[in-house]
Order: structure tokens, then sequence, then C-alpha cells
């Protein structure tokens, strides 16, 4: 099982493993985007890691429910609703629970990304983060239902993220600000399905032994 200090690990990983990579989250939001993308998902998540503390006895869904708030409040751009979304559809999917189960985690991710495909009105092939949360949902859910445990299941899941992730190299942009450019925007990995990867795989390193 997951338990709550599991979670609190895991958005703790994930705000250092956006800080070592804010630079190159930027670089690559510089050749399709606003050049932001790094520091804004670097700044959310500091201001995420500061208000840790005042929810470290609250249930899961709460915790996940003030990391999409403070995201919508201090991250710029698209990142921020769409972060936003995810984690607060994520923790109302598993509300009241002090311990998730694979399944339960199966049940947040799969809420979260329809909040981002809801808000962002996107679907894959688009060259966005749901070319990296859609395969990671799906191998995820094969690796539930074949009764894998917590670990091989997010191993799987981060697997096929990276697949998603890589596969948005040859994309061409129909969606957000690197549609503007065109063809342009073509041989560029996206940014937004770089940081999901980023996510999932924080998350399948802290619950690796799970």
């Amino acid at each position: 099982m997951i338990m709550r200090d599991d979670v609190l690990a895991w958005l703790n990983s994930f705000r250092q493993v956006l800080a070592e990579n804010k630079v190159y989250l930027t670089e690559l939001d510089s050749a399709i985007g606003d050049a932001d993308h790094g520091i804004n998902m670097d700044r959310g998540f500091g201001a995420v890691e500061a208000k840790l503390p005042s929810v470290v006895n609250s249930d899961i869904a709460s915790i996940l429910k003030m990391v999409g708030m403070t995201l919508v409040s201090t991250v710029g751009g698209a990142g921020g609703p769409l972060y936003g979304t995810f984690f607060m559809r994520a923790g109302a999917a598993v509300a009241g629970k002090m311990e998730l189960s694979a399944a339960d985690f199966l049940a947040a991710l799969e809420a979260g990304l329809a909040g981002v495909q809801q808000r962002g009105k996107a679907t894959t092939g688009e060259k966005t983060m749901i070319d990296a949360l859609t395969p990671a949902r799906d191998a995820l859910r094969t690796a539930v239902e074949n009764g894998s445990s917590i670990g091989e299941a997010l191993r799987a899941s981060v697997t096929a993220a990276e697949q998603g992730m890589k596969a948005t190299i040859p994309m061409l942009a129909t969606k957000g600000r690197a549609s503007y450019l065109g063809e342009r925007s073509i041989g560029h990995q996206d940014p937004g399905a770089t940081s999901s990867y980023l996510m999932l795989k924080c998350a399948a390193d802290t619950w690796s032994k799970l």
C-alpha cells in the first residue's frame, strides 16, 4: 500500500527533480513555447513544498487538493491550470483515504488525466502532456489488472510514459502555444510531456519497493 508519508515523499522528490531540471524543461519550452515551463513548475512546487508541513496529518485527498490549488495560484501559463486540475481531480478520486492500493493510484491517475483532457480540450497525438499520461495510464491499468505489485505497475507505467514523451518529438503540435509554430514544432520534445514523465518516474522511484 502507498501510505500518506509515501505520497509526501513522492511530492518532495518531484519538487527536487523539478529544481534539478528547471533549465532543461525551460530549454525544451524555449523551442516551442514561452520558455518558462521549467521556471514555472519549479516555482509552483517550491510553493507546494512550503505548504506541505500544514497537511502532514491530512488524508491523501486533502494533500493532493492542496497541491492542485497551490499550482493553480502560483504557476503561470498553461502548466498551472493543467497540473492544478490533475492533482485536484486525482485527490477527489481518493477522497478520505489514508493509504492507496495500486487500483486507487490508477483511479487517481485516470481522474487526473480526464481532468487535463477536459481542461485543455486535447487528445493524444497533439504534442502535449497527454501524450505521456495516456500510455502511462493504459500501462498502469494493464499491470493492475494482471495483479502486479505497485512497484512493478509503476515501472511499466513509467516506461510507457517515456515512450509517449519521446513520441512527441516528430509530432506536429496542434494545441497550445506550440501550435502557432506549425511545422516548425516538429522535431522538438514537448516540455509538458517531459514534466509528466518526470512526475511519474519520481513516483516509481519513491515507491519502487512497494
